[in-house]
């Protein structure tokens, strides 16, 4: 199974801080250790909200807001996309993380093509699979 695990944002990663350098050495080390393990497929950290935009869609209409966005504690600092065995085998994995004190984060299963069984049709399946295959162009 695939699980997203989110890093929640903290006050000092939307003010803009930066790990220390002993974090980032700490946190190097466990990656290199979720790769070696077969694990990690992909991790990134996220800029602060004040970098970032929110799009809410009602109807037709679009209504774009401009970060920063108040309520640090329900935003998303960076993740992890992980495949393992069971949301037991990554729990277990994250409680290896060198974390500070006060770090909160969320871990999500993803959902596969089964999980849309009935309304996942033959075509939007190829559609799927050839998205898959083929290389994200990036500007």
């Amino acid at each position: 199974m695939r699980v997203m695990v989110i890093v929640k944002a903290t006050n000092e990663s939307e003010a803009g801080g930066l790990p220390s350098k002993e974090m980032l050495t700490r946190m190097g080390q466990y990656n290199e250790e979720l790769v070696a393990a077969g694990i990690l497929l992909a991790a990134e950290g996220l800029r602060s909200s004040a970098k970032g935009a929110r799009v809410k869609f009602t109807g037709t209409q679009r209504t774009i807001t401009d970060g920063p966005f108040a309520e640090t504690k329900e935003l998303v600092a960076g993740f992890w996309l992980w495949r393992v065995d069971s949301m037991q085998h990554a729990i277990e994995w994250l409680e290896r993380a060198p974390f500070d004190e006060g770090t909160e984060v969320e871990i999500r299963q993803l959902s596969e093509p089964e999980d849309f069984a009935a309304v996942f049709t033959p075509e939007l399946r190829e559609q799927e699979e050839r998205m898959r295959v083929q290389p994200i162009q990036t500007k």
